[in-house]
């Protein structure tokens, strides 16, 4: 069942949220408000009680209006449009597209497309790597450490990668379509 809609925790995550957003310090936005630091420090903890004139106020102060610190928080979504996402060709014609555009800590995930015979020369990462390729479409021959796996379409093929590897599309009519997830070593780990 969910849970009841509850104005203080609201409150609280919502007034936090937007100070932190605009680099503001309790005193800063207590100042700007005209009311004690305590109070903006009461309303944040989720103790707070306030007045309709102490929340008209404090969402002045935030240059916000009074219902966004006391809605249900959002969701932090972000969408990138296609055209915003960098395509990078590398090898004989293979592209690489990251599936995740943002940074993610100690990992790597791309969509790597191949064009017909395309080939491309992986760069070795510290020991300690992980990779991972799925194939989607086609047959990807992968050589690790001079050892050649061949994949076909639902193939996963997971390898150290710290040392030398490879990728080709085996096809020379066909496009082939695969994704890599490289975990990465820490160094000195």
């Amino acid at each position: 069942m969910d849970e009841p809609d509850r104005p203080s925790a609201n409150l609280a995550h919502n007034l936090a949220a937007l100070r932190h957003g605009r680099k503001l310090t309790q005193q800063a936005v207590a100042k700007a408000a005209a009311v004690p630091r305590s109070t903006i420090a009461n309303l944040e903890s989720g103790a707070g009680n306030p007045s309709l004139a102490v929340l008209s106020k404090v969402a002045r102060a935030l240059g916000s209006p009074i219902d966004e610190l006391l809605a249900s928080p959002r969701a932090k979504v972000r969408r990138w449009p296609s055209a915003e996402i960098a395509v990078l060709r590398k090898g004989q014609n293979v592209l690489i597209r990251p599936l995740v555009p943002e940074p993610v800590p100690d990992e790597m995930m791309d969509l790597m497309d191949f064009a017909p015979a395309a080939t491309l020369r992986g760069t070795p990462h510290l020991p300690g790597t992980r990779e991972y390729f799925t194939c989607l479409e086609g047959r990807v021959r992968i050589i690790v450490a001079g050892e050649r796996h061949d994949l076909e379409a639902g193939d996963v093929l997971a390898f150290p990668g710290g040392v030398a590897h490879a990728y080709q599309n085996l096809d020379d009519a066909r496009e082939a379509r695969g994704v890599s997830i490289v975990v990465l070593a820490k160094a000195g780990a």
